[in-house]
């Protein structure tokens, strides 16, 4: 399984598990599934996103939340990437296939 496999999978298991708990499927008590559920309570800066009301929507924060743990993933890779030398070893030897691929074809690559 790739990642990107891994991450739509998991995707798809929390947007079911909401959607399960937003359609009141699965029994939770009710100040949780009428007010925890389908909304969160926002300060003041919500107005500026929701203009109509302080309510920002659970998917929302999800959405968010996300976002930024997909941001961490990308700049912790990014940081630890010459710590791989397996990787820059690979990344190495493509190149220089691709170079001599090149030359092959008469193209000055240098």
């Amino acid at each position: 399984m790739t990642r990107a496999q891994q991450t739509i999978s998991i995707g798809l298991l929390i947007t079911s598990l909401y959607l399960a708990l937003y359609l009141q499927l699965i029994p939770l008590p009710s100040l949780i599934s009428n007010e925890i559920i389908p909304v969160l309570k926002g300060g003041s800066w919500a107005t500026y996103v929701y203009a109509a009301s302080e309510e920002l929507p659970l998917p929302f924060w999800a959405l968010v939340s996300f976002g930024a743990c997909l941001l961490f993933k990308l700049g912790f890779g990014v940081l630890t990437f010459n710590d791989v030398p397996e990787a820059h070893a690979e990344l190495m030897k493509e190149i220089e296939l691709a170079r001599a691929d090149l030359r092959t074809k008469g193209v000055d690559v240098d």
